[in-house]
């Protein structure tokens, strides 16, 4: 297997990962973000405290990067939540799981309790079948929450582990 480097990375260097937004963004089938998201208004949702960023190389190739920040302010903030992107070009190849397992690491190394995932659009089911595989349950599913830009209304799952 191709080893996967994942380092945090601050506001300055986000502008490696945008390529990686955009072709989600353009696909619009995973994210509930608008189409329109501005470079700067991703890195201040993706780097701005108390969320942090961290990005996947192989080889020097920019492959995927995740979020990790408290699911909620306050007495929520105990529980973790993630946001995943992996390139087109490098799907497949256990990027997906390696962002996953660095980021429930390091959720537990910043004293996270658990997991949670408040939007995972149903028809995700690559994303869906892995989380499961790394211990997540779905805890809920929103009816019709998300307009896929082919499938019309979808569901989107609450998905949850401890950690």
């Amino acid at each position: 297997m191709t080893e996967i480097t994942i380092r945090q990375i601050q506001a300055e260097e986000f502008n490696r990962v945008w390529p990686i937004f955009g072709e989600i963004l353009a696909s619009g089938d995973t994210y509930a973000y608008p189409a329109d998201l501005s470079l700067e208004q991703a890195c201040a949702m993706w780097t701005s405290a108390p969320a942090r960023c961290f990005m996947a190389e192989i080889a020097g190739e920019i492959v995927g990067c995740y979020r990790l920040a408290p699911n909620q302010p306050g007495p929520g903030d105990h529980i973790a939540n993630s946001s995943y992107m992996v390139a087109s070009a490098a799907r497949g190849r256990g990027v997906g799981e390696a962002l996953c397992v660095h980021s429930l690491q390091e959720a537990r190394r910043s004293g996270f309790q658990a997991m949670q995932f408040n939007f995972v659009v149903s028809t995700n089911t690559a994303a869906v079948r892995l989380w499961r595989r790394l211990g997540f349950e779905v805890v809920g599913t929103l009816p019709k929450a998300f307009r896929h830009p082919r499938l019309g209304l979808v569901d989107s799952l609450v998905m949850y582990r401890l950690l």
